[in-house]
């Protein structure tokens, strides 16, 4: 089972990079506005709308993997052994002893001294 969770983290990261890749190779929508002046993005290699396509197509792609890839982990994580799950913090908590009283009830406190006139009171 951990050979499948690490074979889906690799898959999950490379689509990540593949999305990070694709995203910063496409152009954004002022970019129509230069490509009218003849920056040449119709001599590209897929054709003045076709890049824009194919790069769209494929990162909507590797972003469907992305999120399959993220649930598919997330099922994984959740599979422990029945004894581990009854063990929560609230099981776990420690005893408290109780506190003195007064001051010495918050950590940290110093107890001054008490005065002669009040003690002989």
């Amino acid at each position: 089972m951990q050979v499948f969770a690490n074979l889906v983290l690799i898959v999950q990261l490379l689509s990540a990079l593949s999305i990070i890749g694709l995203v910063l190779v496409q152009h954004g929508k002022g970019a129509d506005m230069g490509a009218s002046f003849g920056s040449g993005a119709s001599g590209s290699l897929f054709g003045a709308t076709g890049s824009a396509n194919f790069l769209s197509r494929s990162t909507a792609v590797a972003a469907t993997l992305f999120f399959g890839c993220t649930l598919g982990l997330a099922f994984l994580s959740n599979g422990r052994p029945a004894a581990s799950r009854s063990d929560s913090v609230l099981d776990r908590a420690a005893v408290v002893a109780p506190a003195a009283s007064g001051a010495a009830a918050i950590p940290g406190a110093v107890v001054a001294p008490v005065a002669a006139s009040a003690a002989s009171n």
